[in-house]
């Protein structure tokens, strides 16, 4: 199932996991490294996860929070990623330390955040309730920075229920992906395969009601 929004399904914490997602037709997955976050994973983990859907279509997305320049490549010398994400407060040079194309989270429809990040897909999450914690935004706001020319990802609180909506929100505007964690869970954190499916039906539906 294509289309031209990516999906991003992140927090991936078990190889079964990271084939559900591509079964769904995700276009990217998220492997967390942030320490004391609840979907956080070991280099094996991640190794095991990345193998598990290497010679398909997805991307693989390390996600790094205020990690030291040692961290990062120790972790990228290991595993082999497509993309890395800052979820932190990193600068624009710790950007561009990083040869990978890179996903940079902010806070919200922020405009002056988003033009210190030039040549970084932009992740939109909470305002003040970011970082995976699932809450929900008015994402409509995030029409500004597309209209500005930026790469956005709407995040923050998305599920199957209102994926639709949050993109219906745009109106003629469509971002460059979703990115969804909570909303596609069980209560352990794993993935479940259903929801994960509806999440990209509901978004392929926008897409063509568009």
């Amino acid at each position: 199932m294509s289309g031209s929004v990516r999906i991003k399904i992140c927090g991936i914490r078990h190889p079964d996991d990271a084939r559900g997602a591509v079964d769904a037709g995700a276009s990217l997955i998220g492997v967390n490294f942030v320490p004391g976050t609840p979907r956080v994973v070991d280099l094996r983990l991640a190794e095991e996860i990345c193998l598990a859907v290497e010679g398909s279509e997805v991307e693989r997305v390390a996600v790094f929070r205020d990690a030291s320049w040692e961290e990062i490549d120790r972790v990228l010398r290991r595993v082999e990623f497509e993309r890395v994400q800052f979820h932190g407060d990193e600068t624009e040079e710790d950007v561009e330390l990083v040869d990978l194309p890179v996903i940079k989270a902010i806070r919200g429809a922020d405009l002056e955040a988003a033009e210190n990040y030039p040549a970084a897909i932009l992740l939109l999450d909470h305002p003040s309730e970011g970082g995976g914690r699932g809450q929900a935004w008015d994402w409509s706001e995030a029409g500004e920075l597309i209209g500005a020319g930026h790469d956005v990802i709407l995040a923050g609180g998305l599920d199957p229920e209102n994926v639709a909506g949050a993109i219906a929100d745009l109106g003629d505007l469509l971002p460059w992906g979703v990115d969804v964690a909570t909303g596609v869970e069980r209560d352990d954190y794993r993935k479940d395969a259903e929801r994960m499916k509806a999440f990209v039906q509901a978004v392929r539906a926008a897409e063509e009601a568009e």
